[in-house]
């Protein structure tokens, strides 16, 4: 399917790995020209060269997304993008009484108030050219609570009233913003919450990731491909009618009629 969106130029947030790369690979097949961002330097630069090497058009960026100096050069590499992907690392598991304010404010500033800031940067481009699409990416516990992630539970739930609200706000001139919200999938993030639940259980980190897939009606972990795929979806032409909606990758393992 011919995405539409060739010659466009998209952000992606926290893509030199994991699902954030799946969405700039996808983004980039689709003839999207990728400013990439990431903290480490030295990643961020091995991706962007595996992406060029594909014929990808890349612009990368090495900063922390989530400090204003980030952010601003971010924007500095592309002042008036047409697509959006707001991404950042969650918060660290723990029990709710393990944190206390400082924690949460670390939370909120990383994956509620950064991925609103860069909204807010972007919208009035987007709405003056009368076209732009922003993929907040948050997690499957905006639907279903995760116990041992408190601090992300709360700042996603936070972000997706942001985004519910404004979203209709912007429809009209042409953008659409909408979350895409990811269950368990074979990334770093996969591996730390396993071995921390391995530790915990006295499993070993493969009994551990055999159990958790046992809970998925798909038996298994996503692909940062299909992430990636469903986001450059959620960018293209086609999705012009898809107006602040949470989006589940899950595998099924959500268990609603609706």
């Amino acid at each position: 399917m011919d995405l539409g969106i060739a010659g466009k130029t998209a952000i992606v947030c926290a893509g030199s790995r994991g699902l954030g790369r799946g969405c700039a690979e996808a983004l980039a097949a689709a003839g999207v020209k990728i400013v990439l961002n990431g903290r480490n330097a030295e990643t961020l630069a091995k991706t962007a060269a595996e992406m060029r090497a594909t014929g990808a058009e890349v612009v990368e960026v090495a900063a922390d997304i989530t400090t204003e100096e980030g952010r601003a050069a971010v924007l500095a590499a592309a002042p008036s993008p047409d697509i959006l992907v707001n991404n950042a690392g969650g918060p660290p598991p723990g029990m709710w009484s393990d944190w206390d304010r400082e924690d949460f404010i670390k939370a909120l500033d990383a994956n509620m108030l950064t991925p609103i800031s860069l909204m807010k940067a972007v919208l009035p481009g987007m709405m003056e050219r009368g076209w732009g699409r922003i993929v907040n990416i948050t997690s499957q516990s905006v639907k279903s609570p995760i116990g041992v992630l408190g601090l992300s539970n709360a700042a996603r739930a936070g972000l997706t009233g942001y985004v519910g609200g404004t979203a209709r706000q912007v429809a009209g001139k042409g953008v659409c913003i909408n979350n895409l919200l990811p269950g368990i999938h074979a990334t770093d993030r996969a591996i730390q919450l396993d071995t921390g639940a391995a530790k915990q259980t006295g499993k070993t980190i493969e009994e551990q990731r055999a159990a958790r897939s046992a809970t998925i009606p798909a038996g298994r972990y996503g692909t940062a491909e299909e992430f990636g795929a469903t986001c450059a979806f959620m960018c293209s032409q086609h999705a012009g009618f898809m107006i602040g909606q949470n989006i589940l990758l899950d595998g099924g393992a959500f268990n609603s009629t609706m």
